[in-house]
């Protein structure tokens, strides 16, 4: 859980980039977000195609309670642009919390993505929740990749033979 209204942190490519919870301001800035995550993932994050996303639905990703939901914004130092963005919402029993990374096409690779699961992680932990979820799309062989190497296992979503469910448990 960040302990500043805005931290530093460093990835394991050495790129260093700034961290806080969203804002119900930093609604623009999350629209302008989302005209550079790439169209693959952009249909990878809300699992249907879009090629903006809808106003009322950044107002929604911004608007939490940094209790069962939160939404971390990442930001280059340089040029205060926001680069990435982490999501995480969690049911009313603390259960299971679902995550959503989001990332700048121009700031894929250099170990953002990782930095903020990571820091979700600690979240969902800190917060008492139980298991932590992930639901991909079965071509989102990059996300699944991480999430694996980052202890969560997959399995075939029950719903949806197009998707995987990729889980992690927090209890230890």
């Amino acid at each position: 859980m960040l302990a500043e209204p805005q931290t530093q942190m460093t990835a394991r490519s050495g790129y260093i980039f700034n961290v806080r919870p969203a804002e119900d301001t930093d609604a623009p800035a999350l629209a302008e977000l989302f005209d550079h995550v790439a169209d693959e993932d952009l249909r990878f994050r809300f699992l249907s195609a879009v090629n903006h996303v809808p106003d009322a639905t950044v107002k929604d990703l911004v608007h939490v309670d940094h209790d069962r939901i939160e939404n971390l914004l990442a930001f280059d130092p340089e040029t205060g642009a926001m680069i990435a963005t982490a999501m995480l919402a969690g049911d009313a029993k603390r259960e299971v919390a679902e995550v959503a990374v989001s990332i700048h096409e121009d700031f894929k690779g250099r170990g953002v993505a990782w930095m903020l699961l990571e820091e979700l992680t600690r979240f969902a932990k800190a917060h008492g929740f139980k298991k932590l979820q992930a639901i991909e799309s079965r071509d989102n062989h990059q996300a699944i990749e991480l999430e694996r190497e980052m202890g969560f296992v997959a399995h075939g979503h029950p719903d949806d033979a197009t998707l995987v469910l990729l889980e992690t448990d927090l209890t230890h």
